[in-house]
């Protein structure tokens, strides 16, 4: 078999339980209609009118270039490092964003520029199912370190245990699905700390991944600290389908850090068109583009979803479910009845309920419940919940 061809293998394998689960889904549903589903972040309300609206507006040609090819466009990067300024409080420029096809493009792009053959990269567990895959097609190692048990912090002692001369990047996933955690400015300068330290001791230097899709979806007026702050060899990912609650738009980007040292920075800004190109025309749609500061001051309703969270949090917690409260995301995590997600969620879904089984996150004991359902769903949902829970 080549190289190539086991890359793809070994992509494949990871993410077959993602799949088996998608296709197992859709047939379920398909014989038990949903009365609520609460897997995937997808919505269930029609989209943001504003944003409808946007597009329709920027789908309209203003001249003959408008559906030239694009790449990154210059208005859009000084737009977006403007807007990253001044919510991160550090000095981007236009040349430290890359346009990418969501959140999924910029991480991509990302591994394509970082890794080589080989190389290592550290992932939290339990955590988004698709880095796996992308690394084994980057023909790299995913290496799984588990958070800590009970508060889902990062576990410091877990990734230097982890750490070895192959290592090249720590993912850190703030606000983290699937738990909601939001990781404070004291243990991201740790872990910066720690990097620092053994990025000396292989004489290799280890990189952060900050993958942040969900930084604006942030509850009880928490704060927000992204690792570029504290560490300059930060790369961030972001993508605006969370917050506008419309994944089927692929428009997001990748951040270089304006800290890091002159000559890195300058390297990464120099490859950022040649690794768009390679990654297969990672650009977003022109419409997208022209839409950027449209969409920017655009926002799912926070407060309905902070009342849905702390509507089924209530009523599980009453039944004796061990959950964890989220600090952000739009998720709720917790502990299955009997320890056991996969069968939890089939008892579920027999009444037209499903949800997300640990399994997924290679945490069979857990379970994942997507609060873009609407409040009508939730209130349809709880009694099979609170049977589940007394057996």
């Amino acid at each position: 078999m080549s190289t190539a061809a086991a890359r793809a293998h070994a992509a494949a394998q990871s993410i077959s339980k993602v799949e088996t689960f998608f296709m197992a889904h859709h047939a379920a549903v398909s014989q038990t209609p949903a009365v609520a589903d609460f897997t995937f972040g997808n919505p269930h309300e029609m989209a943001l009118p504003p944003l409808v609206q946007a597009i329709k507006t920027r789908a309209e040609p203003q001249d003959v270039n408008w559906y030239a090819y694009k790449s990154n466009e210059s208005e859009a990067c000084a737009f977006l490092a403007g807007v990253l300024s001044e919510e991160l409080g550090l000095p981007y420029e236009e040349e430290d964003i890359a346009l990418t096809k969501g959140a999924f493009g910029a991480i991509k792009m990302a591994f394509t520029m970082l890794l080589e053959a080989g190389d290592e990269c550290i992932v939290p567990l339990p955590g988004w199912f698709c880095y796996g895959s992308m690394l084994a097609a980057a023909g790299a190692v995913e290496v799984q370190v588990p958070l800590a048990s009970e508060t889902f912090d990062l576990d410091l002692a877990a990734i230097a245990g982890a750490i070895t001369p192959k290592t090249r990047i720590v993912v850190v996933n703030t606000p983290h699905n699937p738990t909601g955690r939001i990781y404070s400015r004291a243990e991201l300068e740790a872990l910066a700390d720690l990097l620092n330290a053994k990025s000396r001791e292989i004489g290799r230097r280890i990189w952060i991944l900050s993958d942040e899709p969900y930084r604006r979806i942030r509850f009880d007026g928490i704060g927000f600290t992204s690792p570029a702050a504290v560490y300059p060899h930060t790369l961030i990912d972001y993508s605006y389908g969370k917050i506008l609650l419309a994944p089927g738009l692929r428009l997001g980007y990748l951040a270089i850090t304006p800290t890091l040292p002159a000559e890195e920075r300058n390297e990464l800004r120099a490859l950022r068109f040649a690794v768009q190109m390679a990654d297969g025309w990672n650009v977003p749609d022109a419409p997208l583009i022209y839409a950027l500061p449209d969409l920017e001051t655009l926002s799912i309703d926070l407060g309905a979803l902070a009342r849905r969270r702390d509507h089924m949090l209530g009523a599980l917690s009453d039944w004796g479910y061990r959950m964890t409260r989220p600090e952000g995301t739009f998720y709720l995590w917790g502990r299955a009845p009997g320890d056991d997600s996969g069968a939890f969620a089939e008892a579920l879904a027999q009444s037209g309920i499903y949800v997300m089984p640990g399994t997924i996150f290679d945490r069979p004991t857990d379970f994942r419940i997507c609060l873009t359902a609407t409040d009508h769903m939730i209130t349809a949902a709880l009694p099979a919940f609170q049977a589940a829970a007394q057996g």
